[in-house]
């Protein structure tokens, strides 16, 4: 299984493209002035305490203000602020947590008013971004996140990610973090863990207390609504929560960051150093890897799978909403039946996917192909589970209601990705008067629909298959020798003589099946 990184630098954005055995199945974009990213730790102010949702809003220097639950306080919240206030009086010569006197945990059924007053400066961490509408979700319980470990303040506990597979390792992890940890501070162990040296967790754990000293450090000046520790760019934090030894090459096509990619790796996985490359070549480097078409057909509306078919994807304020349609997949051998779990399954994976990829968070509503059998529908409900395993997001799966709905539930803490597939139409150069809106889909996808027809009239049509097209796209798919060109391949591809012939009748991206 091949894994790659593709990092497309551009001057307003960092767009990153993970690639599975070269399909695309997530996509990230990083603002360059983003100043509000998941883990960042700010100093914010309380602006208004609402006791009806047991909440406070928090001004942090966003346009709209955060958003502090009762819930999302932590039970140590007296610490925290005991420790800031401390801060602030410079009253504290040590970042060290041994000595310092914590608080009674709060009541999990507490009121925020009695905890937090309005205009107290309070330590904050952001949970999720800012996205529509609304201004940053924070907590009060504050983490800093390493490449094998989360480091926790005020904290005694250490647990063991439950992916780590033996019980002997997860008891060696433990053993061996309870006995270096700083005292004061929790740790979670992460996945990539395992197995790992006492010297590459004992320099990970003294990076994050690092991190810790730098925090204590900033707040001893600080004043509200500040930034107290950034979170590393989105390249880098990536690379950190992904990186495995699966991991073939990291390509990026600008030196800064190529050279901020290796010295970062370097600090934790020097073996792996050598796989971040420098992309020199001419053409952009999503167009060289294909991203860029694999974009064009899966952020649209209409998401084909194959074999005709395809998902319908409705974004809302309040969910999300897929429907599975068959189109014209049929296979004679099979009962309806048996041609409805066929199409589910397939959907499901692409489904799985499309999570990822969009980043879809909240609510999220799958209308399947009925299933008459409790089997089948278990088996779907199943493989829904298994396809959803490799996402790092939160989540849970649902069994499928008396209607064949099954409802997923995604950690939403970055807004949904929107990608706009449609281009201006160059016949009538976009104007919304004509009939076709001023608007087109995608040109980059027009070859894929016209070869996924000769599929299907290889099936249907036993002699040529004969179809028209623009003149222009007529053009394109003869050019060349007759062994380049990509009406020969079809041809070899497909044994069967394929025509391609113009009609200048025909819209840029219009194509028709002659008959003989």
């Amino acid at each position: 299984m091949k894994f790659e990184l593709i990092i497309d630098s551009k001057p307003n954005e960092v767009v990153i493209a993970l690639l599975k055995n070269d399909l695309l199945i997530e996509l990230h974009k990083e603002k360059r002035d983003n100043n509000y990213s998941v883990g960042d730790i700010l100093l914010g102010r309380i602006k208004k305490i609402i006791p009806g949702l047991n909440a406070a809003f928090v001004d942090v220097g966003h346009e709209k203000d955060g958003f502090l639950h009762y819930l999302d306080l932590g039970p140590q919240i007296n610490s925290y602020n005991k420790y800031t206030q401390k801060c602030f009086d410079k009253k504290l010569n040590t970042s060290s947590l041994k000595n310092f006197k914590k608080e009674k945990d709060i009541d999990k059924d507490g009121k925020i008013s009695d905890i937090i007053k309005q205009n107290q400066k309070v330590l904050v961490q952001i949970t999720k971004e800012p996205i529509s509408t609304k201004g940053p979700r924070l907590t009060g319980e504050i983490s800093l996140a390493g490449r094998y470990m989360v480091l926790i303040p005020f904290s005694n506990r250490v647990s063991v990610s439950q992916k780590i597979s033996t019980s002997s390792e997860k008891n060696r992890l433990k053993k061996l973090i309870t006995s270096i940890r700083p005292e004061g501070f929790g740790v979670i162990i992460r996945t990539v863990a395992e197995n790992k040296k006492v010297a590459e967790l004992d320099k990970d754990l003294k990076n994050l207390y690092k991190k810790w000293q730098l925090v204590t450090k900033k707040l001893k000046v600080a004043k509200a609504k500040e930034t107290i520790l950034s979170e590393i760019n989105r390249s880098a934090a990536i690379v950190r929560d992904l990186l495995n030894s699966k991991f073939n090459n990291i390509y990026v096509n600008e030196k800064d960051l190529h050279n901020e990619l290796k010295e970062y790796l370097s600090s934790f996985s020097p073996e792996q150093e050598k796989i971040v490359k420098l992309y020199k070549g001419k053409s952009p480097i999503f167009q060289k890897f294909n991203i860029t078409k694999q974009i064009k057909s899966s952020f649209g509306k209409n998401v084909t799978i194959k074999n005709g078919t395809y998902l319908v994807i409705e974004h809302t304020e309040a969910m999300h909403v897929i429907d599975v349609n068959s189109g014209k997949k049929v296979d004679s051998k099979k009962n309806q039946e048996a041609n409805a779990l066929s199409v589910n399954l397939e959907a499901a994976e692409e489904i799985a996917r499309q999570l990822r990829l969009r980043d879809m968070g909240g609510i999220i509503i799958i209308d399947f192909i009925d299933l008459q059998t409790e089997t089948n529908k278990r088996t779907l409900f199943q493989k829904m589970k298994e396809f959803m395993q490799d996402d790092k997001a939160k989540h849970h799966v649902l069994p499928p209601t008396k209607f064949g709905l099954i409802q997923i539930t995604r950690q939403r803490v970055r807004p949904v990705m929107h990608i706009d597939t449609q281009e201006n139409c160059p016949v009538c150069n976009g104007n919304p008067l004509c009939n076709k809106k001023g608007k087109i889909e995608s040109s980059l996808q027009l070859i894929d629909k016209i070869e996924n027809k000769v599929l299907e009239l290889t099936k249907e049509i036993k002699g040529e298959i004969k179809i028209a097209t623009h003149p222009f796209i007529c053009s394109h798919i003869n050019k060349g020798w007759f062994f380049n060109s990509i009406r020969s391949k079809w041809q070899r591809k497909y044994s069967r003589k394929i025509t391609v012939s113009s009609d200048d009748r025909l819209h840029l991206l219009q194509y028709s099946v002659l008959k003989n």
